[in-house]
Parts: structure tokens; C-alpha cells; sequence
């Protein structure tokens, strides 16, 4: 049996490191996954397109809490194979779109994939964890990577604490830095000397000031973090309406309009690194018929 699916990635409006409670939105880059079945549990295979020499361990992980989470571990072995455009590493939720992506085309292919959304993340969520790839769970991340949208979360209860529709699509860009940064490498007790700082970001959120929180967060954890502020800052200056350092960088994503989408790209051809054009997204994660 075989499963498919694909769902999206997100960018961060508040960073769960430092508080533990967490906001993020959903845009419009893409994980998709096949899972294939196999009758043999010690054979399992994942095929990471287009990145071969990133870890394997969190699909490995998913699949295997999937088949705990159903009582059937060490029944099945797979054949995994993911595939996106979203940067790795770069804090653009690669982890949790490839962790909900895997979960629910392992789902698709043990035909049990209507399990309340929630606790299809809340899957995805423990494999990030068992796999050593975030910090915080990413909650947040994960929601906003399946759902869209803009959500905030707390991560250590596992709960979603908010959500908003976007009042219309937002054109995105994403400077992208050559060098790669691992959320498990951040440096931990150095950001949460922001507690109360983000506390204030995070409740700026939930009061539909999203746009705002974005940018106090992401000039806070580029101090705390060692990144320079320039580059979201120039994006401002330049008609964005928000920016700020996404996760633990070192990616900068700024909402804008379609204006002022040359203003901004003109700011940022300074910085060594790429541009990416995105959007907003609001669609959730979906299982794929096999055609596509």
C-alpha cells in the first residue's frame, strides 16, 4: 500500500524558544511525501530528493510513531521518499512540513488517515522530538505548516491558544543566507534572557497585532542570536509591511505588498545569499490521489 501527500511551510511570527509559547503563518513553499509499504520491518528506506546528505532520522521517527500510535510497530517496514522547495535549516519549518508530511502519507498508506488534524501533528510533533530536531516541539510551527493560516500555541500543553485568517494574500519574500543553521544548535539560554520581552511579543499576537510581534521578535532573537538586524530593517524601510529573522534563522522573511515587492528585492541584493518569492497560504495539509 502506498500513501501521498503534501502540505506547506510556515514562517515565524514569535519564537517559542525563549517562552515556550509560539506563533507562526503559514506560506505557500511545499513538503510532499510517499510512504510505500513494505511487509519486511527492518526494511526501511528514505530518499531525501534533492538534499541526499541531510539525516534521515526524523521520517524514520514518524513512520515509527505512527505505527506505535496504532498499535502495530515492527509490522511494516517502508519506502519513504519526501521532496520540497522549502530551504533546510534555514528557519522556514522544513523539519515540521517534512514531520507532517511523512505522518500523514504513513497514515494515508495504513488507510487511517482520518484521525482528527490535531493529533496528526501532535504525531508529527513527538518524532520531531524523539528525532533531536527542535528545541520547543515546534507546536507552532507544525499548526501553521498544516492548517495555514496564522497560529499561536502553546508547545509545552500541545495546544493551539489562537488563530486568524489572513485579511488577504501577502506576496513574501525570504532571504536566504549561503549557511545553514540547526534549530538544535541555537543557543538556548542565551535566548531565553528575552522571557519577558517575548511574553510581550506573544501577547501582541493573540491581540491580532501579528505583524507587529514579527518584527519586535525578529530584532530580538537577531540580537540575542548574532544576527544582523539590516536586513529586516531594510525590507521595512523599503514598504514591507512586517520582517523579521524566521525561527533561529538564518532565513528573514518579510509580508509585503505587490507593490513594493522590487523596492525590497533592490534593499536586500547587497546581502550575500538568495531571494525566494513566496505567498501567504491558508490551505491545509492534503493526501494526494495518485495521478497527481
Amino acid at each position: 500500500m502506498k500513501g501521498r501527500s503534501r502540505v506547506h511551510g510556515a514562517a515565524t511570527i514569535v519564537n517559542a524558544i525563549a517562552t515556550g509559547l509560539g506563533a507562526a503563518f503559514g506560506i505557500d513553499l511545499w513538503t510532499q511525501a510517499e510512504v510505500e509499504l513494505k511487509d519486511d520491518p527492518k526494511n526501511l528506506e528514505v530518499s531525501i530528493i534533492g538534499n541526499p546528505e541531510e539525516d534521515t532520522c526524523l521520517a524514520k521517527e514518524c513512520f515509527g510513531v505512527v505505527l506505535e500510535s496504532l498499535g502495530v510497530s515492527n509490522r511494516f517496514g517502508a519506502m519513504i521518499r519526501t521532496e520540497s522547495n522549502i530551504p533546510i535549516a534555514c528557519g522556514l519549518k522544513s523539519s515540521s512540513a517534512a514531520a507532517n508530511a511523512v505522518v500523514l502519507a504513513t497514515l494515508s498508506a495504513l488507510e487511517k488517515a482520518d484521525l482528527e488534524p490535531v493529533e496528526i501533528v501532535r504525531l508529527g510533533v513527538t518524532a520531531a522530538r524523539r528525532a533531536g530536531v527542535t528545541v520547543t516541539g515546534a507546536f507552532d510551527d507544525a499548526c501553521a505548516s498544516y492548517f495555514g493560516g496564522i497560529i499561536s500555541t502553546d508547545n509545552s500543553r500541545l495546544e493551539i491558544v489562537k488563530s486568524f485568517s489572513f485579511e488577504r494574500q501577502y506576496p513574501i519574500l525570504i532571504h536566504v543566507p549561503p549557511r545553514k543553521s540547526y534549530t538544535k544548535d541555537a543557543d538556548v539560554k542565551r535566548a531565553r534572557i528575552l522571557y519577558p520581552q517575548i511574553r510581550l511579543a506573544f501577547h501582541e499576537a493573540n491581540q491580532g497585532r501579528y505583524w507587529e510581534a514579527m518584527v519586535l521578535n525578529g530584532l530580538l532573537y537577531s540580537l540575542a542570536l548574532g544576527y544582523d538586524t539590516s536586513i529586516a530593517l531594510d525590507a521595512l524601510a523599503s514598504g514591507a509591511i512586517s520582517s523579521g529573522l524566521s525561527g533561529t534563522g538564518p532565513a528573514v522573511v518579510a509580508v509585503t505588498v505587490e507593490e513594493n515587492i522590487d523596492k525590497i528585492r533592490e534593499s536586500w541584493e547587497k546581502y550575500e545569499g538568495r531571494i525566494l518569492e513566496a505567498a501567504t497560504n491558508e490551505k491545509t495539509a492534503r493526501i494526494m490521489v495518485q495521478s497527481e
